[in-house]
């Protein structure tokens, strides 16, 4: 098959080493991790990737989304003439994890339980990814001057941006997601240095490539990944199970 695959560039490392265990031809772009601080911002984004590799003359099989909802950002993605595919997560935790039953597992009771791989380590501008969760009411104006000029959605995102230190929600554990095959080993001890330091418990949870394999290799079992036929858009439904859906245009 010949692929496109749209990737998040916390995924990066991941996503070379399945590259080049795959027999299929996949041209790959990444954005930056940065992006999720404005979902309508990288929604946009993504879909002017996908439309432009519609574009580009070049026969595609399918357009690989290598994102969860995250957000909404994913909801609202338009397949216009190729299929998209995209795993059924609500966010790169499930797919670093390898798997929905594994984010549920280990993060149903506390699903705001601050994260980070080695993606987040290398390209983010903290070590930490939290949750979406609304800053306190205590955050007055400042919060509400968000609101007004970026939207609830995307507020939310641009204050965690901001304020990463501040949002603990209500948990003192810091997960560090270990996929052996992409993780070096110091990057490992370098969170949990920064853990430590930031008063957190450092948990070492075991990722997979499971699902990125099997994305870019096109084992795409319903259960775990989203097929989106032409003419149909990408809807979140955020539950545990199901998480998004095609509806018709």
């Amino acid at each position: 098959m010949t692929l496109k695959l749209i990737s998040c560039n916390v995924f990066q490392r991941e996503v070379c080493l399945c590259l080049a265990r795959t027999p299929h031809i996949v041209d790959v772009e990444f954005t930056e991790l940065g992006e999720h601080v404005n979902s309508t911002g990288l929604r946009q984004l993504i879909q002017s990737k996908i439309d432009a590799a519609e574009n580009a003359g070049k026969s595609y099989e399918a357009i690989l989304i290598l994102f969860g909802l995250c957000g909404n950002s994913t909801s609202g993605l338009l397949a216009r003439r190729t299929p998209l595919v995209m795993p059924r997560a609500h966010d790169c935790c499930t797919i670093l994890l390898g798997s929905k039953q594994r984010f549920e597992e280990n993060f149903k009771d506390a699903p705001s339980t601050p994260f980070s791989s080695v993606g987040y380590m290398e390209r983010g501008e903290y070590f930490l990814r939290t949750d979406d969760g609304v800053p306190k009411v205590e955050s007055g104006d400042a919060y509400a001057q968000l609101v007004e000029q970026f939207g609830e959605e995307d507020a939310k995102y641009v204050w965690e941006t901001m304020h990463p230190p501040a949002l603990d929600h209500g948990t003192g554990r810091a997960v560090f997601i270990d996929i052996p095959e992409t993780t070096p080993r110091e990057l490992v001890e370098t969170f949990k240095q920064k853990a430590t330091e930031a008063g957190k418990e450092c948990v070492h949870m075991q990722g997979s490539l499971r699902l990125i394999q099997n994305l870019i290799d096109g084992r795409w079992d319903a259960a775990d990944f989203l097929t989106i036929p032409p003419a149909h858009k990408t809807t979140g439904v955020y539950d545990w199970n199901e998480i998004v859906r095609a509806t018709p245009q």
